[in-house]
């Protein structure tokens, strides 16, 4: 086994011995409990057979982290790169890519794959991540038989439940999980008083129980606005005010979350304006360094735009703010600092928490609620784990802290529940796309495919489900036909039966106040009260009376035969009053034979009283539905009552078996049946015919973007032939670009009339293809969005930075759209039908790689590098369609 140089814990020893048994694992464990030391091991054991290694991430930074981490432990000429933005020594025998890059090396049928022995799956618990997800489950299912998994992720409380499914699909694969966290944590609760100079600090779990004094911070929204002027008492702390009580109680360097960009860069303005300083001269010399070299290749005009200087003065105070909207090399000198130590505070966005290395002493959480777009979200048990996981530095801290802020809207004990949980369960979001589809009928026959699309996990949680209905659909059966034995009566129908005390039931409701007269007189009766029953059933003394919920009344009593009944207001049609008294043996014993048979006989002998007789038999006269009750032969059963009660029962169960039997016809093969629809549109599309690829097809297979469909049937129809670089790259733009703001402008100005009539042909296309895909109950592909044309015309055409950012577009939102832009020019520089196409692609993704977004896609090779060399990877298989 590798000598790793300090203690393994016993979890990664359980794994690496399965390793070692050549079986797949999966590892559940906290964030920083060590688990990228499995990866290694597994790494060791396929270079010391010969064979390759492939260690996959779901992001590009975190794929450049890990090419940068495994180069300094195996030495540069021995470890790869392949991302959407670079190729660094594809053929190593150890590769890092992120996991949509093997997927499409699988479906390409990469020979890349002959000598591999192991993956690495980073942040397995991607796979429920709604666009992104499946791509894991189809890299598991379709990678070679002989290659060992190693899955590697977060904590989820149905861990065995995915290593089961692996283990069916793979083969032999260990399940281990670990709970413990490398660093205790202890979360708080940060409360504004403005009764008093300092904030509220209490701990949110005493004992592991929610602390009582949270309760004394509760405040209704509504009515606390009734102190100090009308507001209230209690508010959220102030970020500047928080980061100097952090200070103060020894928390950092620590990771402040918020939900929201623009707040970030605000708490970091003013911490700024506030004049916080967290750092030495020595420190403030060592950041300059990273930033310098960081942001080397930056023009200073697009410095200046880029207010670096504000920005740097931040940095250099040790304070900074984390988001996607900045460009990559301020991000990624913020990492670099924090890294080492030399920034206190970092104001977050979630995506810090999405597995990049930069643990802390402690994290804040302003808000435990983020907006979705649509509307405000309470976190799960599992991102408040993902975001509280990086609090607590092993090896340095003997204890992660996390501070949750007061808000009016969330009570503490909501906050301590979240704390104290432990559930987060991890469910597929796996599902047949257009472009799986075309490669599913590429590779396999029909047969094939559609095993291969029930191997997905999100089959097998659906076969696990509905194992549960179809067992609950047999018991149901099983206790329906013990029902049905129960309501059988040997003296007649009982159905018929039934149906006819319905009939006289409804009846009866639909007297003025029948039924309340029947219940009052019922419930004046008393134990020893002598009755007449009905259909001149002879006379029986009331032993019980006991009300029932809902109001329901059941008395029992005994015949003169003494036989024991019981009923309710359903068993009569008019009010029943008593015809005598008597009274009845002690001891009371209403079960014991000796008392029933001593009540009979004074049934027998009671002396009726003829008038109240005649007044009974008066109010019970028959109608003809009576009579016909009344003839029936089950009416004479001694135990129809409860072949009755049976019955009821019966038609319940039958009532509930539909249900079941309609939720299993739903539930199964709902992925199967996703892909017939997603198949029979193709087919509509001439993207199939009788299971073969067409010429739109084949193209489709080779395309990866969540608009695959729509940019292939555009390709086929010429949509983006004849066009210069400048308007390609704005014409593709229109299906790479997805606007989120909004206020934007509904109609934006196409930069020239040919991109203008391709954004209609592109519209007309996806009005089209939606229509097509409601019909058939598909997800709709999102319609083309020309509000980002213009930026790519100008970018593309040599424009400067300024000319080309306005107010309503941050610079990281820019380079983000311009990389996921190149890279959908770049597939179509290999896959467009017109060579003329393809050439302009090549050259339109060649223009856009200039200045900022050159510079954010560079890597940085150790310096031992034995000449590998980063250069811009290109064809489907470095698409990975993510920034």
């Amino acid at each position: 086994m590798t000598d790793f140089g300090f203690p393994l814990d016993r979890f990664q020893l359980d794994a690496i011995a399965s390793l070692d048994r050549g079986r797949s694992v999966l590892v559940a464990a906290p964030t920083g409990s060590g688990k990228t030391v499995v990866a290694e091991a597994a790494i060791d054991l396929a270079l010391a057979a010969g064979g390759r290694a492939f260690y996959t991430t779901p992001i590009k930074a975190l794929s450049n982290q890990k090419f940068v981490d495994l180069s300094i432990r195996l030495g540069t000429d021995r470890v790869g790169l392949l991302t959407g933005d670079n190729s660094v020594s594809p053929d190593a025998p150890v590769v890092v890519m992120t996991t949509e890059v093997l997927r499409n090396m699988i479906y390409a049928g990469s020979s890349a794959l002959d000598d591999l022995h192991v993956v690495i799956l980073d942040e397995v618990h991607y796979l429920q991540d709604a666009y992104r997800g499946p791509v894991w489950e189809e890299v598991m299912i379709h990678l070679p038989a002989n290659v060992v998994l190693v899955c590697l992720s977060a904590t989820v409380s149905n861990a065995s439940e995915l290593g089961d499914w692996i283990s069916t699909i793979r083969g032999p694969t260990d399940t281990i999980v670990e709970t413990e966290r490398p660093v205790e944590l202890t979360s708080w609760y940060l409360v504004g008083d403005r009764h008093t100079e300092d904030d509220h600090l209490i701990p949110v779990l005493v004992d592991g129980r929610p602390n009582p004094d949270g309760a004394r911070f509760a405040e209704d929204p509504r009515t606390a606005r009734r102190q100090g002027g009308g507001r209230r008492r209690f508010s959220t702390p102030r970020r500047v005010e928080t980061a100097i009580r952090l200070g103060e109680e020894d928390l950092l360097p620590a990771i402040y979350f918020i939900f929201s960009r623009n707040a970030c860069d605000d708490a970091f303005a003013a911490c700024r304006d506030a004049g916080l300083r967290f750092t030495t001269t020595d420190e403030r010399l060592r950041i300059r360094s990273i930033v310098e070299e960081r942001t080397a290749a930056i023009s200073n005009a697009d410095l200046s735009l880029l207010d670096y200087d504000l920005w740097l003065a931040g940095l250099e105070a040790g304070f900074a703010a984390h988001h996607a909207g900045m460009v990559p090399a301020f991000k990624e000198a913020v990492e670099r600092c924090f890294v080492e130590g030399l920034i206190r505070v970092v104001f977050a966005t979630e995506t810090l928490a999405l597995g990049i290395n930069m643990p802390a002493r402690s994290v804040v959480i302003e808000k435990l609620t983020k907006y979705n777009g649509e509307t405000h979200e309470f976190l799960t048990a599992g991102q408040f784990t993902q975001l509280t996981g990086r609090a607590g530095r092993r090896g340095i801290d003997d204890e992660g802290h996390a501070l949750v802020l007061w808000s009016p809207f969330v009570p503490f004990d909501q906050v301590a529940e979240l704390a104290a949980s432990t559930s987060f369960p991890l469910t597929s979001s796996f599902r047949a796309t257009y472009n799986m589809a075309a490669n599913l009928i590429r590779r396999y026959d029909r047969d094939e495919a559609i095993e291969i699309l029930g191997l997905s996990f999100a089959q097998f949680q659906a076969d696990k489900a509905l194992v549960g209905l179809q067992r609950r659909l047999v018991d149901e059966r099983t206790r329906r036909d013990r029902l049905a034995e129960t309501a059988h009566c040997d003296r007649g129908d009982i159905e018929s039966y039934a149906a006819l005390r319905a009939r006289q039931d409804k009846t009866r409701r639909e007297l003025p106040d029948g039924r309340r007269a029947i219940e009052r007189a019922l419930s004046m009766l008393r134990p020893g009260d002598v009755i007449s029953l009905p259909d001149d059933g002879g006379h029986a003394a009331v032993i019980s009376i006991a009300h029932r919920a809902g109001g329901t009344i059941r008395i029992r009593a005994v015949t003169g035969e003494a036989d024991v009944i019981a009923a309710t207001s359903d068993d009569f049609v008019q009010p029943m009053h008593p015809v005598a008294f008597t009274e009845l043996p002690t001891p009371y014993a209403p079960t014991d034979p000796i008392f029933l048979r001593a009540t009979a006989e004074q049934v027998n002998a009671v002396h009726i009283n003829r008038d109240a007789r005649r007044r009974t038999h008066a109010s019970t006269s028959r109608s003809e539905l009576d009579r016909e009750i009344a003839a029936h032969p089950v009416n004479g059963c001694p135990n129809r009552a409860s072949h009755l009660g049976a019955l009821h029962e019966q038609h319940q169960l039958d009532r509930a078996v539909d249900q079941l039997r309609a939720r299993v016809a739903k539930r199964q093969g709902s992925v199967v049946r996703r892909f017939e629809a997603v198949l029979d549109l193709m087919t509509k599309w001439d993207m199939v015919e009788d299971w073969s690829l067409t010429r739109s097809g084949r193209l489709l297979g080779s395309l990866y973007h969540e608009c695959d469909l729509l940019i292939a049937e555009a390709l086929a129809q010429g949509c983006f032939d004849d066009l210069d670089e400048a308007e390609l790259a704005a014409a593709v733009s229109c299906v790479t670009f997805e606007e989120r703001r909004q206020d934007a402008p509904r109609h934006p100005r196409a930069p020239s009339r040919a991109v203008g009539t391709r954004y209609s042909q592109l519209a007309s296309i996806s009005e089209r293809l939606q229509g097509a895909e409601r019909s058939r109950g598909l997800p709709v592909t999102r319609a083309p969005d020309m509000g980002f044309a213009s930026t790519a015309y100008r970018w593309c055409a040599g424009r400067d930075l300024a000319e080309v950012l306005d107010d309503d577009m941050s610079a990281g939102d820019f380079v983000r759209n311009i990389k996921v832009l190149v890279d959908l020019l770049r597939q179509f520089a290999l896959v467009a039908p017109s060579a003329a196409t393809r050439a302009c692609g090549e050259r339109a993704a060649d223009a856009l790689v200039r200045g900022v977004i050159a510079t954010s896609s560079e890597v940085t090779v150790p310096t031992s590098s034995a000449g590998a060399t980063p250069h811009q990877s290109s064809g489907p298989n470095g698409s990975d369609q993510q920034p």
